[in-house]
């Protein structure tokens, strides 16, 4: 119970500070993009190849600076931060959002299907990791969150590539939290089933198995997103799953 001697230490505020999104054009990137910018933040809208998609979420943010690189290119992922800095002077946040999906017979993966998931799942989000966490340390504080996936904490089968480089960033993330303290955080969020209109092999059985009865939403992921960044820097290293409680069967 807080007695009146008790310091009282308010979260941080959103409102004004500079958080760059990675594939925020579109579904849960741009739900997430969204929400920040409705608490205040300057959102950095990063896209790959959704151009116009990209400008139409910057338009709803309020006029945010849009950023394309090619993430599976270091030279990009560096070039990007370089004109963040030129913009902005600063980042104090970093949502590692952008991923690819494949489903493939694990006896059937090629060394170009393995890359194609690897070089964006797990690479790009070490190295934009790496890049803001150089920024964030010298300016003395940050905050990291990274989008991983139930795919991390479950295996499936025909998605043994996918789970790979999704458990990885859940590893990622932890070895990063030991890195980068104090004053930066590393966190985590594993989505559940999030369709965005799309057919989901096997949605119904899932929904079954979930606990709360349901799919989810690219708002209820944006929930968890706005907690972390704006968590005291006590919560770090911290693996969240949005699913509905189906990681529990």
């Amino acid at each position: 119970m807080r007695t009146s001697n008790s310091p009282e230490k308010l979260l941080p505020s959103l409102n004004g500070k500079v958080i760059l999104v990675t594939g925020a054009a579109k579904r849960v990137g741009r739900a997430i993009a969204l929400r920040l910018a409705r608490e205040g933040a300057r959102v950095a809208i990063h896209y790959g190849s959704s151009g116009d998609e990209a400008k139409k979420t910057a338009e709803e943010c309020g006029g945010a600076e849009i950023f394309k690189a090619d993430l599976e290119k270091v030279s990009e992922i560096e070039a990007m931060f370089a004109a963040i800095d030129r913009r902005y002077g600063r980042l104090d946040g970093l949502v590692n959002n952008a991923a690819r999906f494949t489903k493939i017979d694990p006896l059937d993966v090629t060394e170009a299907d393995w890359d194609f998931i690897h070089d964006v799942n797990l690479k790009a989000t070490f190295f934009c990791c790496r890049e803001a966490g150089r920024r964030m340390k010298a300016q003395g504080h940050g905050r990291i969150v990274n989008i991983s996936s139930l795919g991390g904490l479950r295996p499936w089968a025909d998605h043994a590539h996918y789970c790979a480089s999704k458990a990885g960033v859940i590893m990622l993330t932890k070895a990063l939290a030991k890195s980068f303290g104090p004053g930066v955080t590393v966190n985590s969020v594993a989505p559940g089933v999030i369709p965005f209109g799309e057919t989901v092999e096997g949605l119904d059985g899932m929904i079954r198995s979930t606990p709360a009865g349901r799919v989810g939403t690219g708002d209820e992921i944006a929930d968890a997103v706005t907690f972390f960044l704006s968590a005291t820097d006590y919560i770090t290293g911290q693996i969240m799953a949005v699913d509905g409680g189906l990681s529990l069967k």
